[in-house]
Order: C-alpha cells, then sequence, then structure tokens
C-alpha cells in the first residue's frame, strides 16, 4: 500500500509540474500574441498613412509643377513640335531606326 500512495504522489507532483509549466508556457505566448497583434495594428496604421502620402504626392498638379521647375518640360505647341516622316532608304535598318527615333536626332525645341 505504501508503495501505491509513493506512486500516486509522484503521479501528482509530476502532474502538478506540468500544469506549472504549461500555464507558464500559455501565459507567455498570449503575451508574444498581443505583442504581435499590437504591431501588426502599427504596420496597418503606416500602410493607410503611406497610402495616403503616395496619393497626395501623386496629384496631376504637384508632377506638372516638378515637371516645370526640375525638369523645365514645357507643354507641347505646334510652334515646338517636330514631326518626322519615315522614309526607308538604302542604309539599312540603323538608318531607318535613327529616322524613325526624334530622340537619335538630338533635342529638339
Amino acid at each position: 500500500m505504501m508503495r501505491m500512495n509513493l506512486v500516486l504522489l509522484l503521479g501528482v507532483v509530476l502532474s502538478a509540474l506540468y500544469l506549472v509549466n504549461v500555464q507558464y508556457e500559455s501565459r507567455r505566448l498570449f503575451s508574444e500574441l498581443d505583442r504581435a497583434r499590437a504591431q501588426a495594428h502599427k504596420l496597418e496604421v503606416d500602410h493607410e498613412r503611406l497610402q495616403v502620402e503616395k496619393r497626395a504626392q501623386a496629384t496631376s498638379a504637384r508632377i506638372e509643377g516638378l515637371a516645370k521647375s526640375r525638369l523645365q518640360m514645357r507643354p507641347a505647341n505646334p510652334a515646338i513640335t517636330a514631326y518626322v516622316a519615315y522614309t526607308p532608304d538604302a542604309t539599312g535598318p540603323a538608318g531607318a531606326v535613327a529616322a524613325a527615333n526624334p530622340v537619335s536626332m538630338g533635342r529638339v525645341k
């Protein structure tokens, strides 16, 4: 009978230690989950803020202003437009590409 009591006592002690370990692990995982949720919320807020900034930066008025100020661009009009006609000749494919590509001819003003 004494032997049975020792075995039962050992079982109770081991199950109590296991229960304490499981509770500790549960609390640790819950706090980690809470931190992950807080970080996810922060990332969602940052993403929304960045989307708003992106929409604000991509307005047509801002882009037009940057094009005029930084790139010295101006609207196209017939006075500064050069039309290039494609005429195939005997110079080969390189000549045809150069004739069709106005950028290769230099800057048109």
